[in-house]
C-alpha cells in the first residue's frame, strides 16, 4: 500500500477526499446535515407540532372513553335539588357504578316525557365536543334527582306525622330538604301518593319539593296505548347514567356525597316487584 503525505491509499480503509472550505462545512453542519442526523430549525417546529398535536389527540380520546365508560361532567339546570345542589352546579355522575335508596343520580329523561323536546345546539364548537363524545348530547334531556323507591318498594305519601315512607319506614329527610331563609322545611310532598316501584324501574323526588317537576307530578298523566297507568311516573333503571359523587366547579361548591342515614333503616321490599306500578287509594282519584 502506498502512502501519499497522510492519506491512505487504496484498501478497504480508503476515505473520500473533503471538499469545501472549513467555513461551508461549518455552515452546512448548522443547517442541519442529513449525513450527521441535525435538523433546520423549520424541521424541528414541525416534528413539535406534529408531537403536540399527538398528545393531544390521545388527551381527547382518553377523555372521551372516561366519559363514556367511567364518569360524565353535568351542569344542574334547576333549583329542583336545592339545598344540596345549586342551579350551574358542575356535577360529576360515575357511570356503571351502583346505586341504591337515598342516592342522587343522573338519568336521561324517560324518554322526553319530563322536560319535552330538547333543542340541538347551535354552537358549533358544542356541536362538535358532543360528536367527540366530550359533552352530553343536547338533544337528550338530562335530570338529576334524589332515590326514594327501589323496584318492588312501596312508597307512600304521607303519615300523620307528614313523613314519607318507605316499606312502612318513615324517613327523616331533614338532613337534605330544602329550607327557607327562616330555616323552615318545606314539606315532603303537597301531592298524595301511595305507589309499589315497578321491576327495573325507580321512583325519584326532587329535594326542593315546592319546584321540582318530579315523579309525584307524573304518576297521573295519560300513558301511551299499552303502558299501564301511573307508568310515567317512574324512572327506568337503564335510563340512570350514574350516582352523583362530588360537586367540583364552582370551586367554593366542593364537596362530595353519600347515602343519608335514614335510608339505612328502610327494610328490603317484600316479594318481588311487579310488572306493572301498583297505585294505593288517593293516588290519582
Amino acid at each position: 500500500m502506498k502512502q501519499e503525505g497522510s492519506h491512505l491509499v487504496g484498501g478497504p480503509q480508503t476515505r473520500l477526499p473533503v471538499t469545501g472550505t472549513s467555513d461551508e462545512l461549518h455552515r452546512a453542519d448548522a443547517e442541519g446535515n442529513p449525513e450527521d442526523g441535525g435538523m433546520s430549525p423549520f424541521r424541528q417546529f414541525l416534528a413539535f407540532v406534529a408531537e403536540a398535536g399527538l398528545a393531544i389527540l390521545v388527551a381527547l380520546v382518553i377523555t372521551a372513553l372516561l366519559r363514556v365508560f367511567v364518569f360524565q361532567v353535568f351542569q344542574v339546570p334547576s333549583g329542583s335539588m336545592e339545598r344540596t345542589l345549586e342551579q350551574q352546579d358542575r356535577i360529576v355522575a360515575v357511570r356503571l357504578a351502583g346505586f341504591q335508596r337515598g342516592d342522587i343520580v343522573v338519568f336521561e329523561d324517560p324518554p322526553g316525557q319530563w322536560m319535552g323536546p330538547q333543542p340541538a345546539a347551535s354552537n358549533p364548537i358544542r356541536r362538535a365536543l358532543e360528536t367527540l363524545y366530550l359533552l352530553p348530547d343536547s338533544t337528550q334531556g338530562y335530570l338529576v334527582k334524589r332515590v326514594i323507591g327501589m323496584p318492588g318498594d312501596h312508597v307512600a305519601c304521607c303519615d300523620q306525622n307528614d313523613r314519607i315512607t318507605v316499606n312502612g319506614v318513615a324517613l327523616d329527610e331533614s338532613e337534605y330538604l330544602y329550607a327557607d331563609a327562616s330555616g323552615q322545611l318545606v314539606k315532603p310532598s303537597e301531592v298524595v301518593f301511595d305507589v309499589v316501584v315497578p321491576v327495573d324501574h325507580i321512583f325519584v323526588l326532587g329535594d326542593h319539593r315546592d319546584r321540582s317537576g318530579d315523579a309525584r307530578l307524573h304518576l297521573c298523566e295519560a300513558t301511551a296505548p299499552g303502558v299501564p297507568e301511573g307508568m310515567n311516573g317512574f324512572v327506568p333503571v337503564d335510563h340512570v347514567v350514574g350516582p352523583v359523587v362530588a360537586t367540583v366547579l364552582p370551586p367554593g361548591r366542593w364537596r362530595t356525597f353519600s347515602t343519608p342515614g335514614t335510608f339505612s333503616d328502610v327494610p328490603p321490599a317484600q316479594g318481588e316487584a311487579p310488572q306493572a306500578p301498583i297505585l294505593g287509594e288517593g293516588t290519582c282519584r
